[in-house]
Formats: structure tokens, sequence, C-alpha cells
């Protein structure tokens, strides 16, 4: 019996990955001989804090040392390009109607590696803010949040789904005990091993049927 779903937020809800893709090669313009490698690391990276991810690309791609305040001028130029994408980026298909469906009867939340202030600010800025139990980002990890939501909410891990499109949410599931269930976009190939996945989705409305989500027993709240 499934009672709650944490649901990663870019590549899930929203059709926002390549966004950030785009932001990494925004901020890092300035080393094109690197942009390739850069972009690699972040997409083999997804789910993962990007200030970890600045920090590996400085050390290992760039081998430049970085203060707190060159991490903290990244972050800001990062989180100003994604702000003004992410406002009108489309849905995964079928997830905004999913969530206006549903929320009323099923405890759904957000775990993201996106920065928790932020996150929360996109969150209602879209809209969304009203079909979320909670709402969380970096700088905490997928498994503690999972953690922090079964404990908070008295939820067995047995009753509660992981959705998400990244290798990093599939280890936070599994390292919660949450069954998992991954988000592969149309045309992209499976990253996710076989052990462990309960299914894969392409839209929410496989979602639907995979948990078996009866549409006409639920009035949509507008």
């Amino acid at each position: 019996m499934v009672k709650g779903i944490i649901f990663d937020f870019d590549g899930v809800i929203l059709e926002s990955v390549d966004i950030k893709t785009r932001a990494f090669k925004e901020v890092f313009k300035e080393y094109p001989e690197e942009l390739d490698r850069i972009v690699e690391h972040h997409l083999e990276h997804a789910g993962i804090s990007r200030i970890d991810k600045f920090k590996t690309i400085y050390q290992v791609f760039l081998n430049k040392s970085i203060d707190q305040s060159e991490i903290n001028q990244l972050n800001q130029d990062f989180a100003n390009f994604v702000y003004r994408e992410i406002l009108d980026c489309p849905f995964v298909p079928g997830a905004h109607q999913f969530l206006q469906l549903y929320h009323k009867h099923f405890k759904f939340f957000l775990a993201s590696g996106t920065h928790e202030s932020e996150l929360r600010d996109i969150v209602n800025r879209r809209g969304l803010g009203r079909f979320f139990q909670g709402v969380y980002g970096s700088p905490k990890s997928k498994a503690d949040i999972a953690k922090y939501i079964l404990q908070e909410w008295a939820l067995p891990a047995s009753d509660v789904m992981f959705v998400g499109d990244a290798l990093a949410d599939y280890v936070g599931a599994r390292e919660v005990g949450l069954p998992f269930i991954g988000r592969v976009p149309p045309g992209e190939m499976n990253p996710f091993p076989l052990e462990g996945v309960f299914g894969i989705i392409r839209t929410f409305s496989e979602l639907e049927e995979m948990l078996g989500f009866k549409i006409e027993n639920c009035v949509i709240d507008g």
C-alpha cells in the first residue's frame, strides 16, 4: 500500500535537466577546452549538489584552488541562470495533473539536489507548494532527506516510493530501503540497474498504471 511518494524535482516533475547542463556551460564558458569534461562530470553525477561539483571541477579539471568567495559567486551565477529558465520550462508529461489529482490522497514530498531555499522559491513560483507535505534540498543528501521524512511522518519505508531520474536518487532510496521507480525521458537510455528498481516510467500515466491509482476516485484540485 503506497501512502507516500518522494519525488526528485529536475527531470521528474519538470523537464529541467537540460537547464542545469546549460548552466554549467555558462558558468564555465571561460574554459572551452574543458567544457566537454565538465558537462560529462555533471551528467555522471546527477542529483549531487552543484557545490560539490564546483569543487571537483576546479580541483580535477582546472587544476586550480577555489576559495569560498569564488564558490559563492559561481553558485549565484548558476542559480540566476537556472532561475530564469526554470520558471518557464515544461512539466514532465502528466506530472501536473498527477499532483492535482492525488495530493489529497497520498503524502507527496520533494527531495532535490537543488539548494533548499532556491527549490522552495521555485516550487512556490510555479504554484506547486500546495501539493507537497515537504520540500527538501541540498545540502542534505537524498538519503538523509528520506530518513527525515520517514521519521517525521511516522511512515514505514515499505509504504513510501522514491521516484527519481538519477543514480544518486536510486542510491539514496536503496540506503533507506525505499522502493524505487526510475524516470527515463523518452529516447534516453535506462541508467538504472535491475536490482532494487520497482519499475521504469517515462510519463506519469505510466506511474498511475504501475501503482494502480484509480483516477475516477479522485477529484482534480485546480
